[in-house]
């Protein structure tokens, strides 16, 4: 069952890691579905810009990642099952999935990152198929480099296209791509590529069963990292006014949605 939430007018979908395996296999043979794993800062994304907003929206799915979202989900009394990372996503996605036969493509990270990824994955997981891997260049892509990409995707018959370009760029891409890419589903994973492909070194397991994860990163990456983590105070002080706003409102479903 579906728990929907509404969190600084971003909708998440508060549903276990089991939900969301068996989804992805009803999916499989259908297509124009994408998930996006949406933390703190994604969301304040969201209020900046309208066009990240409206890729978020658009998602089949948009899973909590993150302590912060967990706890505004409770400070604004809703149920959930607990966060939902990319990395630990993929892992069981990816597991699951040989025993029905998916087929995976990786698209997204540094030159070579895909290809990393896509051989680690294979000797994780014994069985794994990989339809293909590709690193777009940092650049902007033209239209015809775009329909070239498109195709050479389709051409392999994927069932999930791994994305890994980070927000706001993943979410956009997928939404932008969501009835050209003839896949069962795209799901946007950020860091996990690096995570899983050995480049960027993830923190230690203690730190990320205690939501500790974002402070290891800020620690290893503090010039990418610090304005990011400047969200979340932000973010908090905005979940406890949307609180507010509900305590004083005689509807319990209503919520704040100014920026």
């Amino acid at each position: 069952m579906t728990h929907e939430a509404e969190i600084l007018g971003v909708r998440f979908d508060l549903v276990s890691r089991g939900a969301v395996l068996e989804a992805v296999r009803h999916w499989r043979h259908s297509v124009g579905r994408y998930i996006t794993i949406t933390n703190p800062h994604s969301v304040m994304l969201c209020r900046r810009d309208e066009k990240m907003r409206r890729a978020t929206g658009a998602a089949a799915l948009t899973l909590p990642d993150g302590v912060g979202i967990i706890l505004a989900a409770k400070l604004l009394g809703y149920r959930h099952v607990g966060r939902i990372t990319g990395p630990g996503l993929m892992l069981r996605i990816c597991d699951r999935g040989r025993g029905h036969g998916y087929r995976h493509y990786f698209y997204g990270a540094a030159e070579g990152v895909a290809d990393r990824l896509a051989q680690r994955l294979s000797e994780m997981f014994p069985g794994l198929q990989v339809a293909g891997t590709h690193s777009p260049p940092f650049r902007p892509i033209s239209n015809e480099e775009d329909a070239e990409i498109i195709a050479t995707i389709n051409s392999t018959k994927p069932d999930v296209v791994w994305v890994g370009l980070g927000a706001p760029k993943q979410e956009k891409w997928m939404a932008a791509h969501q009835a050209k890419i003839r896949a069962g589903v795209m799901i946007g994973v950020g860091a996990a590529f690096d995570f899983h492909a050995g480049t960027v070194k993830r923190a230690p397991a203690c730190m990320r069963r205690i939501g500790l994860e974002w402070l290891h990163r800020l620690l290893r990456q503090p010039k990418r990292m610090w304005r990011r983590n400047l969200d979340s105070p932000l973010f908090l002080s905005r979940v406890i006014a949307q609180r507010i706003s509900r305590a004083f409102c005689c509807d319990p479903h209503c919520s704040s949605k100014k920026k």
